[in-house]
């Protein structure tokens, strides 16, 4: 099927968190999202959560990953004393613009129904600290948002999300050396090869899954009618997950990597006709498709290897 790269809106908060701390040297956010890794797999977080993005993969890695093979250091700092965070936030911006994250959306109450913690996690670029609010740029869609500071500590504590450290910040944002695309996309294949070899076969800890045993586990939630998993699918998982997928096909692409990337196509493809059946709830047809997107996984996998 025909491969068309997306320019588009999409939920990807740290990789444009990141490209705004790089400034004009930044590579093209969908560069920035396939080096962190997460276009390679799938899990189910404890056998009912889904998401796009390898077993035990969580953005503070990605952003990690990214940052070490596209050539950058940036100094990061967190702690436990709200007060302490703020000053210290507050002294860095006298500097320059500060990534803060991550955060639980929930309390970040310009966004329309945002009332209070929802578990859901996001990264800012804080730009002012004012008496009693703090101005901050929302790769969600919201330049020079302002919150009142009370919901932003809120925020920051992040004390519902389920990785990271309360009041996490990065500052000093450095280029070390200068990595082609191409270059750091190979750095990070032998990380995408380990991350799609997580036994799809049995349970992970705490019962998660893993890529192909990941959708296949999905596409029985969906038959028995799991509405809770059918919203987050539909507002996030399925959005973030063909938009990753569709980026790393281009890069693969564009690095000459065909057999991987018409791998990652058939994978993009898949998971963005999610969106319609389970938007308008045909579950039937959703299953469908995660079934057929199961053993493409492995099949990445061992395109994946061809490449190294």
């Amino acid at each position: 099927m025909l491969h068309v790269p997306y320019r588009g809106s999409g939920p990807y908060c740290y990789t444009n968190s990141l490209a705004m701390m790089m400034g004009a040297d930044a590579p093209e956010p969908g560069v920035i999202e396939t080096v962190t890794g997460s276009p390679f797999g799938m899990q189910l977080v404890g056998g009912a959560l889904p998401f796009f993005d390898p077993y035990g993969w969580t953005p503070e890695t990605g952003v990690q990953d990214a940052l070490a093979v596209l050539g950058w250091t940036a100094r990061t700092l967190s702690g436990s004393d709200a007060d302490d965070a703020l000053g210290q936030l507050t002294s860095l911006l006298e500097a320059g613009p500060v990534m803060v994250g991550p955060v639980e959306m929930g309390h970040l109450r310009y966004q329309p129904g945002m009332t209070g913690p929802i578990g859901a996690d996001h990264y800012l670029i804080a730009v002012g600290v004012e008496r009693d609010h703090i101005t901050v740029h929302d790769p969600q869609g919201y330049p020079y948002a302002r919150l009142p500071l009370p919901d932003f500590m809120d925020a920051w504590r992040a004390d519902l999300l389920t990785y990271g450290q309360p009041y996490t910040m990065r500052t000093d944002f450095t280029r070390v050396a200068r990595v082609s695309v191409d270059a750091a996309l190979i750095a990070v294949l032998p990380r995408a090869v380990a991350w799609l070899a997580a036994d799809p076969r049995h349970p992970m800890p705490s019962g998660s899954l893993a890529n192909g045993h990941a959708a296949l586990a999905l596409a029985d939630l969906l038959d028995a009618g799991d509405g809770e998993v059918r919203e987050h699918l539909v507002h996030f998982a399925i959005r973030v997950g063909a938009r990753r997928l569709t980026d790393a096909a281009t890069c693969l692409h564009r690095a000459g990597f065909s057999i991987a990337a018409t791998t990652m196509d058939r994978q993009a493809h898949l998971v963005g006709a999610l969106q319609q059946s389970v938007a308008i709830g045909d579950t039937c047809t959703a299953a469908q498709t995660l079934r057929a997107l199961a053993p493409t996984y492995d099949s990445l996998r061992a395109d994946l290897e061809q490449c190294l």
